[in-house]
């Protein structure tokens, strides 16, 4: 077990890490390696370039990259200020970002002026006429990502300019800049890549960004001989709440990936060594089908975290992180609420997504009525503990989503055992109602996911006349094996009861998957794969 920083904001974390940890790297990014001294030492020079510009206790800062290193460089700068972070999504459309950076009164963004497929410098043009649309937008510090970058005009800066400025402000500003900060202060500012109209800005402060992925990282058995590969968005939750502060607070090493690419991904595990993996299940899948995995060595790999099918998980195992644990949470849980130990079994792993974290409190509700159900009965997952403060001006959303007894409820399904232990069964708005009987669609994906055939399986309900919903179930078989209809429902009616045996089956690929802009299923949106032809 490692100590717990004594820190409670972002800004003394910095301090307490470059003197406990000072040669020890922080943070490796293409050929940019810092030590958490060097870090410390760069994190003020952009907090200098900032604080010239004007950016103080309570602005907006929003950062739009790739895990670059200047990603953790601003996000820490912007804390020392005493500035809120907004991580921007890479993947937002023009609408999208509009709406983010008008929601979130941002005042200075930094950003890379492309990224991928997209050309954000255009798009900010784009929005520029609109500037009654974005009134506290003042500072635009561009990263340019290749020779051929446009010129920067003379009212917004490049990255390197920003970081010439400043240099006459002293550190006894920085310092008190710093102290000022409080654990309850609001540190960053995220978005959700949602299911509602617009996305919700979520509220999230220092000290609980800083202990609650402490604990995260001592369920992974983390010490400060740790690197962590990281090609996870550091604009999601996942990557930024949960990832960076866990390996930060524990004096590891965060080997950033700019954007995911399996072949790199394989270069850069074997090539420093890394020891966690933080993946999604089309990352893992990535890896292990890559024809160059053979060939790797990637037996340093240990732990990390994931989420996914006991077959998913067991795709990081394959890859050698034996000891992956299976997490639950969203980013108003700062990331993670459970979390499985490293040391657990395996089946308890890749069955259960494990105890509640230190400080959290979980029951699991009725549906209809909102009372606690016993051990061993599927309701919905509510929490209390290290919790986001509110959506930000949504006052009545917020209301809506805490209990009287302070609990916030996830509108997920989970079910626990004698042990506290927590399993997920999917979304609340997910469940599926046939002949008056309430079925979790996930119990269904995962019997479906036995079979030898089927590599994934996702069911949702449709309408029937007579039964309300009927079951269909969406196939996408493994390479090269084959399997019909009739033998999956067959297998079904050999592990379910009668009514939880879906009614079509409907054989897909994965280029045919709704997604979302971040690369998640839209489930909701399957049913525009069915056509009128007879069930399969």
């Amino acid at each position: 077990m490692s100590s717990m920083p004594a820190s409670r904001t972002i800004p003394a974390l910095l301090d307490e890490q470059a003197a406990r940890f000072g040669d020890r790297e922080a943070f490796v990014a293409g050929t940019t390696r810092l030590d958490y001294r060097s870090f410390r030492r760069e994190v003020r020079r952009t907090a200098r370039g900032l604080m010239s510009l004007g950016i103080g206790r309570g602005d907006r800062v929003a950062i739009l990259m790739g895990n670059r290193i200047e990603w953790p460089l601003a996000f820490f700068a912007a804390q020392q200020l005493g500035a809120t972070v907004v991580g921007l999504n890479t993947w937002a459309t023009p609408r999208e970002m509009e709406f983010t950076l008008a929601h979130a009164e941002v005042s200075c963004l930094i950003a890379v002026d492309r990224f991928r497929r997209n050309d954000y410098r255009a798009m900010i043009a784009a929005i520029a006429p609109r500037a009654s649309l974005l009134p506290k937008l003042k500072h635009l510090v561009w990263l340019p990502t290749g020779s051929d970058s446009a010129p920067i005009p003379a009212s917004e800066l490049s990255w390197d300019a920003l970081l010439g400025m400043g240099q006459d402000i002293a550190d006894e500003r920085l310092d008190a800049a710093g102290r000022a900060t409080d654990p309850d202060d609001v540190a960053m500012l995220l978005y959700t890549s949602g299911s509602t109209a617009t996305p919700k800005g979520i509220l999230l402060q220092h000290g609980n960004w800083i202990q609650n992925a402490f604990h995260i990282g001592e369920r992974q058995k983390a010490t400060q001989e740790d690197r962590l590969w990281l090609a996870v968005s550091l604009f999601w939750s996942f990557g930024s709440v949960n990832a960076m502060p866990n390996l930060f607070g524990h004096g590891g090493c965060t080997v950033l990936q700019e954007h995911f690419d399996a072949t790199e991904a394989l270069n850069l595990i074997e090539r420093e060594h890394c020891t966690i993996m933080y993946g999604t299940p089309n990352m893992v899948q990535a890896l292990v089908e890559h024809p160059d995995r053979p060939k790797r060595d990637l037996s340093s790999l240990r732990s990390g975290a994931m989420i996914g099918t006991p077959e998913q998980l067991m795709g990081a195992v394959h890859l050698g992180a034996t000891k992956i644990c299976n997490v639950y949470g969203l980013s108003e849980t700062y990331g993670n609420c459970n979390v499985t130990d490293a040391d657990e079994p395996l089946e308890v792993r890749l069955e259960s997504v494990g105890m509640p974290l230190p400080g959290v409190t979980q029951r699991i509700c009725h549906m209809e009525t909102g009372l606690p159900l016993p051990v061993g009965e599927v309701g919905e997952i509510c929490v209390r503990g290290p919790l986001f403060t509110a959506y930000y001006k949504d006052e009545e959303k917020t209301k809506e989503s805490f209990d009287s007894d302070g609990f916030f409820h996830t509108g997920d399904l989970g079910v626990v055992d004698e042990h506290g232990r927590l399993f997920y069964r999917g979304r609340l708005k997910e469940m599926v109602k046939s002949g008056g009987i309430n079925i979790a669609p996930i119990e269904v994906e995962e019997t479906l996911m036995r079979h030898p055939a089927v590599r994934s399986a996702y069911v949702i309900g449709v309408p029937d006349p007579s039964l309300d919903e009927i079951l269909v179930a969406f196939i996408i078989p493994h390479p090269g094996k084959t399997v019909t209809a009739d033998e999956l429902k067959q297998f079904c009616k050999s592990e379910l009861a009668a009514y939880k045996v879906p009614a079509r089956f409907r054989f897909a690929t994965d280029a045919e998957l709704p997604l979302t802009s971040t690369g998640k299923l839209q489930k909701m949106k399957l049913h525009t794969l069915l056509d009128d032809k007879p069930a399969q």
